[in-house]
């Protein structure tokens, strides 16, 4: 196992250490060129991906810093305390990736990925390397939590197997929220792995609160008919006044907010369509191949979630959460986990997209329910990340170094218990044994029903295509 850990660090730590956008250029290049595309539209593609992936980090840290600073200013005011300080998502990849297990677990899911696309398990190409860190995250704190490597290994792989099957399922849906039955792209993120949480609680909504979808608008329909006062600018300036009255910010302050928010919203939909043209040549070169090789076997590009990012219904719902979850964090019993960092809910909202398919009431009111399950999560893994942060020497500059960090919408929640149960299952047994096993059966099961509503949905998208 040595052996395979220490060839795993030598392949993938030179890329990965490079960061998300050159790992990403590399990679899309690379497998355009395996799919016979021209150097120069491989390499086009692979820095059209780089330049997607950088400007969407960016207006989400511009967001996330805009919005953390008003919220900060709230918490101050009303002496709010709670111990364990949400530092966001990146000082997390950085400590994971900080471990030499990452890089294992990568090449792990490389690997089953191509297996599973050989067997016809899927027909999705994960590109999205770098992402793999969530799921390793679960690897890594389950061997915290007591489990060897290769159990943690076998979780691992279990998950990721989903994740992929996933990708397939959702495909169709995304084929209708982009209006766009050709485009090739979809996503194995682990935000995504809470649609079977989601669609449950939907169809709850169908029974008790049907009347409420009379209320919910369209974004881009809305637009249409009032013109800019339904545009991304103006929804951002709404909820960016929001935040800022709630903070208790000055006049100036307010404006800033609602400005920075309002732009946000606009350049997220622009860089959607960045996703689009960046990967047009390995959906060329894939076609090329499969038309001649595989008799027009139809392959999917997973990638980081970002290509959805144009939708409003994403960012509205994101930011009338972000008081909404900072109030639950307040009062919910178990919790010590203050939102700062991860208040701008990329941990939640795209899956509730998907499941919802944009009723941006049912994403609020379904988010709501949901978010105590990720402050429990970020708990619970709060001393884990603090040890590990520790260790690698990631530990963020300008937090206490007594203080316990974690992240508040942490991706893939139900996978952190998980991981924290078989670990503890292996390392001391006795009733963990059993919390464990009916854990893993009913995440198991679960998946399998939200698969079949997935295929139902499917088969009705495929009906109405052929009726046009």
């Amino acid at each position: 196992m040595g052996s395979i850990i220490q060839l795993a660090n030598s392949i993938f730590n030179p890329i990965i250490a490079l960061g998300a956008a050159p790992v990403m250029l590399i990679v899309l290049t690379i497998i355009a060129l395996i799919f016979r595309v021209k150097w120069t539209k491989a390499l086009e593609g692979g820095i059209r991906l780089a330049i997607a992936l950088t400007g969407i980090g960016a207006i989400i840290g511009m967001l996330t810093s805009a919005f953390s600073t008003a919220l900060t200013a709230f918490v101050h005011s009303t002496g709010i305390q709670l111990s364990i300080t949400d530092v966001g998502w990146a000082p997390l990849a950085t400590i994971t990736w900080g471990s030499p297990y990452t890089l294992f677990f990568l090449l792990l899911l490389v690997l089953l990925n191509i297996v599973m696309i050989f067997l016809k398990k899927t027909n999705t190409l994960d590109v999205d390397i770098f992402d793999v860190w969530h799921l390793a995250f679960v690897g890594l704190f389950c061997i915290f939590s007591g489990a060897n490597l290769f159990i943690a290994a076998v979780l691992v792989l279990g998950i990721g197997s989903m994740k992929i099957i996933n990708s397939d399922l959702m495909k169709p849906t995304f084929n209708d929220l982009m209006h766009n039955d050709n485009n090739p792209m979809t996503t194995t993120h682990m935000n995504y792995m809470m649609n079977p949480i989601i669609m449950v609680l939907n169809n709850i909504f169908d029974i008790i609160f049907p009347w409420l979808d009379k209320f919910d608008f369209d974004a881009a329909k809305l637009n249409k008919k009032i013109g800019f006062w339904g545009s991304n600018f103006a929804i951002g300036i709404y909820l960016g006044v929001f935040i800022g009255l709630m903070a208790h910010q000055d006049f100036k302050a307010i404006f800033v907010l609602a400005f920075t928010a309002g732009t946000c919203l606009e350049l997220f939909s622009q860089i959607g369509n960045w996703f689009i043209k960046a990967v047009e040549p390995l959906s060329q070169g894939i076609s090329a191949v499969a038309t001649k090789y595989l008799k027009g076997r139809t392959f999917n590009i997973g990638l980081d979630w970002p290509f959805i990012a144009g939708r409003a219904e994403i960012w509205a719902a994101a930011n009338v959460l972000a008081p909404i979850m900072l109030g639950e964090a307040l009062i919910l019993p178990g919790n010590h986990l203050l939102p700062l960092g991860g208040i701008i809910a990329m941990g939640v909202t795209p899956a509730l997209l998907v499941v919802t398919r944009g009723k941006i009431i049912r994403m609020i009111v379904i988010g709501a329910l949901e978010l105590p399950i990720f402050l429990w999560a970020g708990t619970l893994a709060a001393p884990f990340v603090t040890h590990t942060a520790k260790v690698v020497g990631a530990f963020p500059a300008g937090v206490h170094q007594g203080q316990m960090i974690s992240q508040t919408t942490m991706e893939g929640p139900i996978e952190k218990f998980l991981g924290y149960l078989v670990g503890h299952a292996a390392g001391q047994g006795g009733a963990y044994i059993l919390y464990a096993l009916a854990a893993c059966a009913g995440y198991v099961l679960l998946f399998i029903w939200y698969a079949f509503q997935m295929k139902k949905r499917n088969r009705a998208y495929a009906e109405a295509k052929a009726a046009q």
